[in-house]
Order: C-alpha cells, then structure tokens, then sequence
C-alpha cells in the first residue's frame, strides 16, 4: 500500500475548495436572526473563519463560496482573500439546494476534484490525509465520515471493509452508533456534471444515493465533530473550539 504521507505531498494547493454556505439556518432563526448561518459567532469570529482556517492550514489556495440567503453578507465580511485564500463567490438567484449549488459553481473550479464543506459543520481531521486516502484508490468520489454515539440526528452512512459506500439510511428514531457523513467530501468533475441544472437538488437525498457503485467512498476518521445546525449544539460551538482543537489538525 502506498505511503500516505508521502501520497499526501501530491498536495491539496491545486485543488479547489467549495464551501456551501447558502443555507437559511431556519433553526437558528431564534439566534441569529438577521445573518445567514455561516456567519454565526464564535469565540468572536464567524464560523465560516474556522473552515476557512482549516483550509489555510493544509495548503488550499482558491476557494469558491457558494452563497444564496444573504449571501452579500458573506461578501461584504471576508471579501476576496483569507489568509492565502483567493475566494470567489457563486451566488445563487433562488434556492438551489447542496447539489443545486455545487452545479452553479461547476464553471468557477479550476481542478478535477473539488474539496467540498458543508458551511455549518466542522470535523477535525486532517484533509491531507483524506485527499490521499482518496488518491489512492482513484476514487470518483469520497465522504469524510465520523462516528457517533447516536445516528438518529444525523442519518447514517454503510460502507464495506474497503470503505466503499453500499448505501443510506435516512435520519430515523432507532439511532445507535453508527458512522455518519460529517460534510466534507471530495467530488470528481465527472460526478459534479452528473447533477441536474436549473432546480434544487440535495446531495444527501438525490445524489450520493445515486453516486452508489460508481467508485464511490467514505473515509473512516476519529475526528471531532460538530454541526451548528441547532440551537442546542450551537450553545456548544464555543466549548468545541479549544485552542487544541484548531491547532491540532
């Protein structure tokens, strides 16, 4: 088996990052009423600052962000660059959903694979190591998955020994451990041409059921996760974010 430190030295500079931040963040409306939920604080800076971070830490130099409910804000507070980041916008015109999104922005990728982040989650792992695991079996396309004590939140994802993803379980009341996808994913182009344009798609729903059997993966980590979805796991986003946890990728 190949060395995936050395696999990793292929590096993720000339891969494009997308980060899907274009949600409406219904359940935090309560919170954050008047900024779309990317722009959440914590520990007195956005949370897209932490993906951002993370993307700053492994190397990734251009970064499209997928905006839609109030997308200008978005903009307006990070503008053109972070860090080395170069970022560009896609901004959709009406809801377009995960998929819908990622489509938009197709033109606007400069690299076959695309890192892609769900805008209001974090897992802390190490994307050089991910991006390697996915070279190396020439995958089409890989899903950062993490285990939980309770699959009921989240739905539930099953792969076999080799990490190939057989198939979904939709969120359900029976929970239990199990390994769940913790939104972040490396997308081929030849996937990404495959969703439909000019309607909202989910790529949870729609696509990755779809994209079952076609070199399709899930890359089993340790990491932490956190998704600031709810109110309730919001209220622990600052405790999530010890110094050892940004640093300690």
């Amino acid at each position: 088996m190949p060395n995936l430190n050395a696999l990793a030295n292929k590096d993720l500079t000339r891969v494009a990052a997308a980060i899907l931040a274009g949600g409406f963040g219904t359940r935090l409306r309560s919170i954050i009423s008047d900024k779309p939920k990317v722009l959440a604080e914590i520990r007195g800076k956005p949370f897209l600052a932490f993906l951002l971070d993370q993307l700053v830490d492994v190397g990734v130099r251009y970064v499209v962000l997928c905006t839609g409910y109030l997308g200008k804000q978005v903009q307006d507070t990070f503008g053109d660059s972070y860090g080395n980041l170069h970022l560009v916008y896609s901004q959709e015109s009406s809801p377009l959903g995960t998929a819908g999104a990622l489509r938009l922005a197709l033109p606007l990728f400069k690299s076959d694979s695309v890192l892609t982040m769900n805008g209001d989650s974090f897992c802390d792992v190490n994307l050089n190591v991910f991006w390697a695991w996915h070279c190396e079996r020439s995958a089409n396309a890989t899903l950062l998955l993490t285990k939980v004590l309770d699959t009921k939140w989240y739905g539930r994802v099953h792969v076999d020994t080799d990490g190939l993803v057989l198939g979904f379980d939709e969120k359900d009341d029976k929970g239990g451990s199990g390994w769940i996808n913790a939104g972040i994913y490396l997308l081929t182009r030849s996937l990404l041409l495959t969703i439909p344009v000019n309607r909202a798609v989910s790529l949870e729903r729609e696509m990755f059921p779809a994209w079952v059997g076609r070199s399709f993966y899930g890359y089993r980590s340790n990491g932490r996760f956190l998704d600031i979805g709810s109110p309730e796991t919001y209220a622990v986003a600052d405790q999530f974010f010890t110094e050892d946890v940004i640093h300690d990728h």
